[in-house]
């Protein structure tokens, strides 16, 4: 494993395969050479995923954030210390080259995490993707074939934001628990809801026509992500959390109001199917 110590790599490995199963998967399929970097990358991502749940209130988690931009930025408060995640991300920023900016704008995005306010409309809610999913696809991409990263920069932006809504709407019952909300305020709007009325989870009408639209804003972005060219070979593993998507958004779409229950997510024998299937084929 390259991009971080090999200690640190399996550590990361190891704690990605605990916090996002998915995307750990995703690295046994990718060259072998590469997956302590994206593993490292990846187990980021989860990390600042996981803040909301480990908080009681934002000013923690806006701590822990700080933490992290101390770090990417250099301050005097960043110190890897013995922490396997950071050093590692440190190693791969360096190894890889990766724009430090870049990560420090995924965890400037996780702030909304841990606040309950609402997206006010669709192109927020792309920018929010676009910071997390999206920029994690686009670093991973870099690691895998710097010199070819750019050929898919269109694809990656609405894969991205495809995933993102997948994994949204999986999270469904555990966001309404906390009346927490992603589904843009003009998607509500547009279907006669408002917060607080889908939060209730009583009109089962029209909060079943704001997750159809929602999930097919997702759709619409998969597509998109399909008609930006084909993506080169060597960066398609950076691609294959994202092919899990469909079947998440389709699935929505038919349980509409009952998504609120969960039951959005394949067995992971299916998953792992998929994904083999995704590198054969080269189609998310």
């Amino acid at each position: 494993m390259s991009g971080a110590s090999p200690d640190n790599a399996a550590l990361c490995l190891a704690m990605l395969r605990d916090t996002d199963r998915d995307r750990y998967l995703a690295c046994l399929l990718s060259p072998e050479d590469k997956r302590g970097a994206l593993a490292t990358l990846y187990a980021f991502n989860a990390e600042l995923a996981r803040i909301r749940d480990v908080v009681r209130e934002p000013l923690p988690g806006e701590i822990r954030l700080q933490w992290w931009r101390d770090l990417l930025e250099g301050g005097a408060e960043g110190d890897a210390g013995g922490n396997p995640l950071a050093a590692g991300l440190l190693d791969t920023v360096e190894r890889y080259r990766l724009p430090r900016q870049t990560l420090v704008a995924m965890t400037e995005a996780r702030i909304f995490d841990l606040y309950d306010d609402a997206l006010p409309d669709r192109n927020a809610l792309e920018g929010y993707s676009g910071e997390t999913a999206s920029a994690l696809i686009q670093l991973a991409s870099l690691v895998l074939a710097p010199e070819l990263a750019s050929q898919s920069t269109d694809a990656a932006g609405h894969a991205g934001v495809a995933q993102s809504i997948a994994g949204l709407l999986m999270l469904l019952p555990i966001h309404n628990h906390r009346r927490q909300i992603y589904v843009p305020l003009d998607i509500l709007s547009a279907t006669g809801l408002d917060r607080d009325s889908f939060l209730a989870g009583e009109d089962k009408a029209r909060i079943s026509a704001a997750i159809d639209a929602f999930a097919g804003l997702g759709l619409e972005h998969l597509e998109k992500a399909r008609r930006a060219g084909s993506i080169p070979a060597p960066l398609f593993p950076a691609f294959l959390p994202a092919s899990l998507s469909e079947p998440v958004l389709k699935c929505a779409r038919k349980l509409g109001a009952d998504a609120f229950a969960g039951g959005l997510q394949q067995p992971q024998w299916r998953r792992q199917i998929r994904m083999m299937k995704a590198v054969l084929l080269r189609r998310l």
